[in-house]
């Protein structure tokens, strides 16, 4: 339970469950989904707190199993339900049914396999703050029902050890780190990730205290402080014993890399990223350097050069009061065209925007989206968080690049709509099964369809904001050169900063997070981006070779976010069998 690891696991089960609660389920769904639920609720023996997190409340006051052997005992019982499953699919007739089970086995396969590498490889090592961070701040989520609340109490005193049967969390995470002490060859954690930890632990800690107040939980305070008494004991125990052992240097074991990049769902080398990045970086380089001149010849500017342009654009920026208001009525614009043009089908309710804390700016210090509730859901909806601030830094940790004018589009279609809040409220409201919405997910097929999304508004847009929209798929192809190039020892972690800065003018706070995402929160994710929307782009020139001029833009794209977060060989299989009604061979 690396924290990268357990991060991305938990985005991944983050999105699991998603169709419990629709009303209209074909059999064979169901059956599967009986198949699925087998599978989460064993998975819960270790992770619960991300199993809760998607409305499985049962879970609710259990805690992750740090206990020892905790690595060997996840192998067998992933081993038990391989063999269960490989036994029913022996017997299922059913091909779609046979298609989940073959979905599931594979996903357990991998797990096992993941684990073994960082067993192989990887010195154990816990960022405990952010781990009770998401813990209560998913629980106690404000979309949550109230009565869910009390289990943080629950949660409390197993974490600090106080209930019986329990060890506190932070002893059980500095056991499982020392007994691998003495095994050769194993790699520390990366210096900038265990300082970026520690520098933000006292953030956590009162990002905790926040959640608990405000929940309106009683009598937390004296298993809090004792919490807090214990992590501060283990930040001390993390400078003396984990620092010295930290690796000066970022680059992960390349069977670890390529093993994330798998996860991810990005099927090339570090090589082959490498190439197509920078040639598709260069092409929108020359995209952007056209409408840039266009831009500057209408204001009256005399610098026409890209960078300069893009600097100008970003000194209009919006003032910290308006900031949520504008993004409300960017997306409202937003939604009118895509009605108009008929681009996607949108739902009946308006979509959610809102300002991150700081602590979740800590935990992940870029915009996101932030899933709702999947299971047994009331009227819960994902939320557009935006972050302004990068709190693991020194100094001013300000960033300008989400809060100027011609930015505010291309953000809204990623994160909201046509981009990631339509594409999990359709996992809510469709009939997906659990195995296809959940096993089958990896982040290119996730940030494949938000970077699609700003591209089909591109042409409908101003053109300041069809400059954002091609800086940031830039951006994206630069991270699939940059994130290999990092961790293949190509670039230092400050040199894709400096690129960054240098090349597309982000702001420093920005540019290091996104060079720190590289080095260590997620090495491998960001290639997701662009190569996800490599895959959705083929397969739309595909089917419009196949289709002619039957080809209609709003029935595809409805297609393509009615089947679930899909791999790329699954999805083009369902949309040439069913959507253009072609079958291969």
């Amino acid at each position: 339970m690396k924290t990268t690891k357990v991060t991305i696991r938990g985005l991944a089960i983050g999105l699991l469950l998603l169709l419990v609660t629709a009303a209209a389920r074909a059999d064979w769904v169901e059956r599967s989904d009986e198949n699925a639920l087998m599978v989460l609720r064993s998975q819960a023996g270790f992770e619960p707190e991300y199993i809760a997190a998607t409305g499985l409340s049962e879970f609710d006051a259990d805690i992750v199993d740090l206990r020892t052997g905790v690595v060997a005992r996840r192998d067998a019982s992933d081993q038990q339900l391989i063999a269960e499953l490989e036994k029913r699919l022996q017997h299922e007739q059913d091909t779609r049914v046979r298609q989940d089970l073959e979905i599931l086995i594979k996903s357990l396969q991998d797990g096992i396999i993941s684990r073994d590498l960082e067993e192989r490889y990887l010195l154990p090592y816990y960022n405990v703050h952010g781990l009770l961070f998401y813990s209560f701040n998913s629980l106690l989520d404000p979309r949550n029902d109230k009565e869910r609340y009390a289990s943080a109490l629950q949660r409390l005193r197993k974490y600090n050890g106080s209930e019986e049967g329990y060890s506190p969390i932070t002893d059980l995470a500095r056991a499982r780190s020392t007994e691998r002490f003495g095994v050769a060859g194993l790699l520390g954690p990366y210096r900038r990730n265990l300082e970026t930890d520690l520098a933000d632990s006292q953030t956590y800690v009162e990002g905790i205290r926040a959640l608990l107040e405000q929940s309106g939980v009683a009598g937390w305070e004296k298993d809090f402080a004792l919490l807090q008494q214990q992590l501060a004991a283990y930040e001390d125990w993390l400078r003396q014993e984990m620092l010295p052992r930290a690796r000066e240097q970022s680059q992960l074991p390349e069977a670890i890399y390529a093993d994330n990049l798998k996860t991810f769902g990005v099927r090339a080398t570090p090589g082959e990223l490498i190439e197509t990045g920078m040639y598709a970086y260069q092409s929108l380089r020359s995209q952007m350097k056209a409408l840039a001149w266009r831009i500057a010849e209408s204001r009256g500017w005399k610098d026409r050069n890209l960078v300069p342009v893009i600097r100008r654009l970003k000194q209009e920026q919006i003032p910290p009061e308006d900031i949520l208001a504008v993004y409300q009525q960017r997306l409202a614009q937003i939604e009118e065209i895509i009605l108009r043009e008929g681009i996607i089908s949108l739902p009946e309710r308006p979509a959610s925007i809102r300002l991150a804390t700081e602590a979740e700016s800590a935990a992940i210090p870029a915009p996101f989206m932030r899933q709702p509730q999947l299971v047994d859901n009331t009227g819960q909806f994902g939320e557009f968080v935006l972050v302004q601030r990068n709190p693991g830094l020194e100094g001013d940790a300000q960033m300008d690049d989400w809060s100027h004018d011609a930015m505010t589009w291309a953000l809204t279609t990623h994160e909201a709509r046509p981009g990631h809040e339509l594409q999990f409220a359709s996992l809510v409201e469709n009939g997906t099964s659990l195995v296809r919405a959940v096993f089958a997910f990896n982040s290119a097929n996730v940030e494949g369809w938000a970077l699609y999304a700003e591209s089909i508004m591109q042409e409908y847009l101003p053109l300041e904001a069809q400059l954002f929209i091609l800086y940031t798929r830039a951006m994206r192809a630069a991270r699939m050169f940059l994130d290999p190039m990092v961790n293949t020892g190509q670039m230092t972690r400050e040199q894709a900063a400096e690129f960054l800065m240098s090349q597309l003018a982000l702001s420093k706070p920005m540019a290091l997070s996104e060079a720190d995402r590289y080095a260590f929160r997620t090495p491998g994710q960001a290639t997701s981006y662009y190569y996800g929307y490599m895959n959705l782009m083929r397969l739309r020139t595909e089917i419009e070779i196949l289709m002619g001029e039957a080809f209609d833009q709003r029935a595809f794209h409805d297609y393509l976010i009615q089947q679930g977060l899909l791999p790329p060989e699954v999805m083009r299989q369902a949309v040439l069998e069913h959507f253009a009604g072609k079958q291969e061979g």
